[in-house]
């Protein structure tokens, strides 16, 4: 009988083959890895090479130019800041002031609050919602000329169709131009009509992501479409509503096109006889542009400048921190 002997398992020899050795991976050229650091710097260059030959050189430019006694056709002499003092005392420029920011927020507290009413409604499953949102883009891209020389003659004093509507309920004739209230309520719904509906496509792409879900715990809960609408809709959609005041402050304070058309008359670039709806970008180019007195014009530029900043930070504090 015959008898075989197991060898351990410790005693086995293995059949694979050893690893090849590791090679340490090359390292990347020096050219390699600026190329891949810096080709973001590269596609984003382009706008700041604009800005900066568009924007920041004219800015710190026509600061330099607000320190100097600047006529036409010669520089004068270094004035320091005696622009800016008789600036703080022009009593032209604080009524443009006060007429600017009046027609801001005569324009900008409708405009919004309705450019939310519909995108709220064309948030809903309505017929022909793809006509509706294309024909809230018209006013857009309406030429703002046009625009203006329409509401000229809607709000006529002697054959508008606004003080034809206030005949109808027993109201007088207004001369529009003539006072100061009249003239903002005018210019301001101008202003509505061309940007209500930028805003509302703004405010609907922001709804867009709020989450249906929402809207269904609301509506099981009891809550109205009122209801919801600020309770759930505005709080979601906050940071679009941040970028609108913002844009729409920065615009309304640079306000010019539309009352200098509205005017219609010689005296257009003063806003009226009393300059009663002259705008600070009016008067800025009152100063520069036909009085010659770029050194005066260029102090207003830098206020109506500084003036966006300061509402612009108070806006967005406000926003952000409204609840």
């Amino acid at each position: 009988m015959t008898t075989t002997t197991r060898l351990p398992h410790a005693g086995r020899t293995s059949l694979r083959a050893p690893a090849p050795p590791t090679m340490p991976s090359p390292r990347p050229r020096p050219l390699a890895r600026l190329a891949a650091r810096g080709t973001p710097y590269l596609f984003i260059a382009p706008f700041f090479v604009l800005f900066a030959v568009f924007g920041l050189y004219p800015l710190l430019y026509t600061a330099w130019v607000s320190l100097h006694e600047w006529k036409m056709g010669m520089k004068g002499d270094f004035v320091g800041l005696d622009n800016y003092s008789k600036l703080f005392g022009d009593p032209d420029f604080w009524n443009a002031l006060v007429n600017t920011v009046g027609m801001l927020v005569m324009a900008t507290v409708p405009q919004l609050l309705l450019a939310l009413v519909v995108a709220s409604m064309l948030n809903q499953q309505l017929r022909g919602m793809t006509f509706l949102r294309l024909g809230i883009l018209l006013p857009i891209v309406t030429s703002v000329a046009a625009v203006g020389i329409v509401f000229s003659q809607l709000f006529d004093r002697d054959a508008g169709m606004a003080n034809g509507l206030l005949h109808l309920v027993g109201i007088g004739p207004v001369d529009w131009r003539a006072e100061r209230w009249s003239s903002w309520a005018a210019i301001s719904t101008m202003v509505d009509w061309r940007w209500t509906g930028y805003n509302s496509l703004i405010y609907l792409a922001a709804m867009q992501a709020v989450p249906k879900e929402l809207y269904e715990a609301a509506s099981i809960d009891g809550a109205g479409r009122v209801r919801q609408l600020f309770a759930i809709t505005v709080p979601m959609i906050r940071p679009a509503v941040i970028f609108t005041v913002i844009s729409s402050t920065i615009a309304g304070l640079q306000l010019f096109t539309e009352p200098l058309i509205f005017a219609q008359g010689s005296n257009a670039i003063s806003g009226g006889s009393l300059r009663q709806f002259q705008t600070m970008s009016m008067f800025m180019f009152e100063k520069a542009f036909r009085n010659f007195d770029y050194g005066y014009g260029s102090a207003v530029a830098w206020m109506i400048f500084l003036i966006i900043i300061v509402l612009t930070v108070v806006n967005f504090l406000i926003v952000r921190r409204t609840k």
